[in-house]
């Protein structure tokens, strides 16, 4: 919980004697001095506030670069994270991810860059397996697999979540692409379909 110097103050004057000696009027000489000492450890005290709040990756600003160095960001993808949002999306990416080739990690792996994603998997066609309507696909097609998001991703600036001179909206899927296709089984191609 932060706190003011004259929390501090009123914690500070509760701490002298009582009597005369120990005037508690805003004009005394000992009330400045106590006033002095309260400043400084209010500071200090929303100082390691702050602090215990960059230990945190999700909300960190002062400690990003420090976070993103240990998670070896920016990486390839990472060039077109720019905004605090993205920053800290990708970090979080980095952090948490696990691995996996499931259809549910690559949603999952996006959803935690901020899209909304779902993915199709193509098989070859196979008379009596197949139903009538089912795309008409090659032996080749069992390696190949669809990212379906939407047409236009938009990151909005967000109070609190954003940085000063970072830009009200930013459009794009780059981030979506790369994370994607950096953890995509070697032996598998991937296509993206955005809108409809």
């Amino acid at each position: 919980m932060r706190v003011t110097s004259a929390d501090y103050l009123h914690q500070l004057q509760q701490l002298l004697p009582v009597g005369a000696a120990w005037p508690r009027d805003m004009e005394a000489t000992l009330t400045r001095l106590l006033t002095a000492y309260a400043d400084s450890l209010a500071r200090a005290h929303n100082r390691t506030l702050d602090m215990i709040d960059e230990a945190d990756p999700r909300i960190a600003t002062e400690r990003l670069v420090d976070w993103e160095t240990t998670a070896g960001l920016p990486d390839a993808c990472g060039a077109s994270s720019t905004t605090l949002q993205e920053r800290r999306a990708a970090l979080l990416a980095k952090l948490t991810g696990r691995g996996g080739q499931s259809r549910q990690f690559f949603v999952d792996l996006a959803k935690t860059l901020g899209f909304d994603v779902t993915i199709t998997e193509f098989r070859p066609f196979r008379t009596g397996v197949s139903a009538c309507g089912d795309p008409l696909c090659s032996e080749v097609w069992k390696f190949v697999w669809r990212v379906n998001a939407p047409a236009t991703t938009v990151v909005a600036f967000r109070t609190g979540a954003s940085a000063t001179g970072e830009p009200l909206r930013k459009w794009g899927n780059g981030l979506l692409e790369c994370a994607i296709n950096a953890k995509r089984p070697a032996h598998t191609a991937v296509h993206f379909a955005y809108g409809g």
